[in-house]
């Protein structure tokens, strides 16, 4: 008798759940067809829902939201007033998410000239790349010839000394005696300045004198000295008029690589309320796109009296004072950092480079300080965003957080190690088993391992930088970023890395790394979505979730997955409006 109430009881619930899932179907029809409503058809809708490709052949919108994701006949049959997006044959996925880009990085490089070892392409056209020291010295002396002013600073980006030999104070000093100049390396964690620099900013060899990540002799600022002097050189740095430009060229690059949703980890980079101006003023244009922000731990400290307190505070009020309808800040999430820039060679090694040349840096010193700062953060339940390259800063990290996790254990606390250049397999088994997750550049591959295989790291780690299918493989959740500019914002570009690892120079390496389609494409929405904790909300083709959505005139799980890349993306939907991709 017990058994058979127990069966009518349970049978009596699932009854329920069914009529309360059809009465929701329903109501979402009724109220979708009293209001202006769109079927999206005619093409492959791939949802990134569950573990492998799914299908449906229609999606039904209304006020910017998924009501319906099935069979095309009940969608026609339900939603009788709903007017047609004929697909035409081409691919509807969740739209693209940049879960670690920089929104003021962006608005330097994008409107300045950037001479890289690689070509960029930007919305006014491409870079070409600079491949030797020859070849950058004659471009930087004509940048320098056509653009520098007396009374403004000329900043240049993209300088990699591997790629284009030595520079100093006393080279920009010939280039340009009397015009101030500044070169930012490659990774934008370094910066060489003329004396006209240093005499319009009133830099004082004093104000940096125990600063051990200052070269003054050499005009070199890098890690903890280029924070130091951010700050001081931000008024022209940030300078609005070419920040303004710097950010319109990102929406438009935004548009052109299908991404709806980017988010900034460690804002504010120097100047809180000016780069958050800015960036309103960017996003009062109503783009296609949402800006997210999480707050920089390190900076606001600093601008906290060095106070994690105080810090805390202020990060607690961001939401309500800053938050529009388009830019949020992230509640309960922060941004810490451990090791220097892979561009710069600066990353925290456990075994030695390969010449005295390069050596691993720290960006929070003293390392009790982020010590304290990660502990601090952990003890007040937030999800910790942590920048960290090498295998001893990422180790550093792991080390730090086992301590806290003994002491306040968390379920489900999301830490999440950023970049992750290079790491082994105990380093990913130690990941998994603290319950931690992954945002990786795939990109430092491509652009890098060819390189430092002879340069620095060597051949063994080189080429077996971002080993993505280590985590994979353990079911540590992986997103996929470009740290924008340390790699272009596409999407598609990162994914078509992970997938086939091949390089710059067309090398293949550690292919025993490489990951299926599926897995690189959730890197990129779905997984992408869980890094910022909102995959509840996008980064999926699901009823309830924003109608955000990445047009595309190829299909990559039906093509040969060495041309995924150069797919065309043909439009993005934001929040149910078509967006042409220009």
């Amino acid at each position: 008798m017990k058994l058979l109430i127990t069966f009518q009881f349970v049978l009596m619930a699932i009854l329920s759940l069914s009529c309360n899932q059809a009465k929701k179907q329903e109501d979402n029809s009724k109220s979708a067809n009293l209001e202006s409503n769109t079927i999206y058809f005619n093409g492959d809708i791939i949802t990134m829902e569950g573990e492998q490709p799914q299908y449906v052949e229609a999606v039904v919108e209304a006020e910017g939201k998924i009501i319906y994701a099935g069979n095309l006949k009940s969608a026609e049959k339900n939603y009788t007033n709903a007017s047609k997006f004929d697909l035409d044959g081409k691919v509807l996925l969740p739209g693209f998410i940049e879960p670690h880009l920089h929104p003021s990085i962006a608005a330097i490089m994008l409107p300045n000239v950037t001479i890289a070892p690689h070509d960029w392409n930007k919305p006014d056209g491409v870079s070409k790349a600079a491949k030797t020291p020859e070849e950058y010295r004659k471009r930087l002396a004509e940048a320098i010839n056509k653009n520098t002013k007396t009374d403004e600073m000329f900043f240049i980006w993209g300088y990699h000394q591997l790629w284009h030999g030595e520079l100093s104070r006393e080279m920009l000093n010939k280039l340009s005696p009397d015009k101030p100049v500044g070169v930012i390396h490659r990774s934008f964690h370094e910066i060489y300045i003329n004396d006209k620099a240093i005499e319009l900013f009133k830099i004082k060899e004093d104000n940096f004198k125990n600063n051990p990540q200052v070269d003054w002799n050499k005009g070199h600022f890098f890690e903890g000295g280029w924070l130091a002097l951010v700050p001081i050189i931000g008024p022209q740095l940030i300078n609005p008029d070419t920040y303004r430009d710097g950010l319109r060229k990102m929406t438009q690059l935004m548009l052109r690589n299908g991404i709806t949703t980017i988010n900034e980890p460690g804002f504010p980079s120097s100047n809180f309320e000016l780069e958050y101006s800015l960036l309103k003023e960017e996003m009062d244009k109503n783009p296609p796109y949402d800006v997210y922000l999480i707050p920089n731990g390190t900076q606001l400290y600093g601008m906290n009296g060095n106070s994690n307190e105080k810090t805390l505070a202020m990060i607690e009020s961001l939401p309500a004072k800053y938050n529009s309808s388009n830019i949020t800040f992230l509640p309960k999430q922060i941004k810490l950092f451990s090791d220097g820039a892979i561009y710069s060679l600066a990353m925290q090694m456990k075994e030695p480079y390969l010449s005295k040349d390069f050596k691993g840096e720290w960006m929070t010193l003293p390392l009790s300080l982020f010590q304290e700062q990660l502990s601090f953060y952990w003890n007040n339940d937030f999800k910790i965003h942590v920048h960290s390259n090498g295998d001893l800063g990422i180790q550093q990290v792991i080390d730090f957080n086992k301590v806290d996790q003994k002491r306040y254990p968390r379920v489900n606390h999301r830490f999440t190690l950023h970049h992750m250049g290079y790491f082994d397999v105990d380093i990913a088994q130690q990941i998994k088993d603290l319950g931690m997750e992954s945002s990786v550049n795939p990109y430092y591959l491509w652009a890098l391992a060819d390189k430092y295989s002879e340069y620095g790291l060597g051949k063994e780690r080189a080429e077996n930088l971002v080993r993505i299918k280590e985590l994979t493989d353990r079911d540590v959740p992986v997103s996929f970023h470009s740290d924008f500019a340390m790699a272009p914002a596409e999407p598609l570009t990162l994914a078509w890395t992970a997938i086939n690892r091949e390089t710059a120079e067309h090398s293949k390496f550690s292919q025993d790394q490489r990951i299926d389609v599926y897995t690189a494409l959730k890197g990129i929405t779905i997984s992408a979505a869980r890094t910022l904790n909102l995959e509840d909300a996008i980064g999926s083709i699901k009823v309830g979730k924003r109608a955000n959505f990445t047009v595309l005139k190829e299909n990559p799980f039906k093509i040969d997955p060495i041309k995924i890349k150069d797919i065309e993306i043909d439009g993005i939907i934001y929040h149910g409006v078509y967006h042409k991709s220009n």
